[in-house]
């Protein structure tokens, strides 16, 4: 259907004209003449109206070339545009609002040391009453302690430029006890005065500095750590294990031993099961309480221990020896050793 120029400008004033009155703007049935779902995003409009122009456009060659349809589609995608536009500033200044109202809530307590409740006016006014409180305070305590002190305890003038130093609490009770304390003369003979700090090298770098200093002062006072003791004690049993199963190898002939010496040395060896079993439970304690991984010990082996010991260990030239009879001073002595050298 063609129409003239005349026909063209009025259907155009007619078409903006009813679209400039509406209080309310249908965008639904803008969002069907672009033939797309409602809450698209601006992207999705433009290709929607991309695709639409390129249909119906009066110069596009097109079958569907319509210019009352054109112009419906384009007066659409403007609404549609103009909408989308206003709800992404409304959103930004609405964010700029917020960003401007919530700033003074986290600079609210950076002011007068955090003390005080209520608006600026009132905080300062709670401030400066506390400080006088504080200051009060004291001024009582350093009466007390004047009166108090010893008379040999002589102070000496000293400057009040510390108290300009520090601005916290403990810091500041920190600096006025080593403050006094020096002008009493408490620091003036001190053991080591003028020389260089004691190094101490032994110190294993892979521990904690707390737990280092832990250690020390046990040490230093007599105790031992418990992981130290149980060390120790591991070591010594595991010595003297070794030790016996020696002592036992000399007693059967060169490896390999014949049937008759192998069931005589298992046999020999079993009765150090029971006493492996509580080292091995010991080593578990050690192992929970040692603050080194490196210093973990691994179970010991029983039939290891003793197959090393029956292909390395000295033994008799003739075959299976019988072990001599303890005397009564041997026997008294073997009951106050250590459990497994019980034959």
């Amino acid at each position: 259907m063609k129409l003239g120029s005349g026909s063209h400008a009025i259907y155009i004033r007619n078409f903006i004209r009813n679209f400039s009155t509406l209080h309310k703007v249908d965008y639904k049935r803008c969002y069907e003449i672009l033939q797309i779902e409602e809450g698209s995003d601006q992207e999705q409009i433009r290709e929607a109206y991309l695709r639409l122009v390129k249909r119906y456009h009066p110069d596009s060659g097109s079958i569907d070339a319509c210019v009352e349809k054109f112009y419906e589609i384009d007066e659409a995608f403007r609404t549609l545009s103009v909408k989308l536009s206003k709800e992404r500033w409304e959103q930004e200044e609405i964010e700029e609002q917020d960003i401007k109202h919530t700033a003074p809530q986290h600079r609210q307590y950076l002011s007068y040391d955090g003390y005080g409740v209520g608006n600026p006016f009132q905080r300062e006014k709670q401030y400066i009453k506390q400080r006088a409180i504080r200051a009060s305070q004291n001024v009582f305590k350093h009466r007390v302690e004047k009166a108090t002190a010893d008379e040999h305890a002589l102070m000496k003038k000293k400057s009040l430029r510390h108290d300009i130093k520090t601005k916290y609490g403990l810091d500041r009770l920190v600096e006025d006890l080593i403050q006094e304390s020096m002008s009493k003369g408490q620091f003036n003979k001190l053991a080591g005065v003028g020389k260089p700090l004691k190094e101490k090298h032994n110190r294993n770098p892979y521990v904690d500095f707390i737990t280092h200093k832990l250690n020390e002062v046990l040490i230093d006072n007599g105790f031992t750590p418990e992981w130290i003791t149980l060390n120790k004690e591991i070591r010594q049993e595991l010595g003297v294990l070794r030790n016996s199963l020696l002592e036992d190898r000399k007693y059967f002939g060169k490896y390999p031993l014949n049937g008759k010496d192998l069931q005589r040395w298992e046999s020999c060896i079993s009765k150090y099961k029971t006493h492996v079993k509580d080292l091995n439970i010991k080593i578990d304690k050690f192992n929970l309480v040692v603050p080194i991984l490196d210093k973990q010990f691994f179970h010991i082996d029983l039939n290891r221990e003793s197959e090393k010991i029956l292909i390395n260990g000295e033994y008799s030239d003739s075959n299976f020896i019988e072990k001599p009879s303890l005397s009564k001073e041997e026997k008294s002595i073997e009951t106050h050793s250590p459990s497994f050298l019980i034959s």
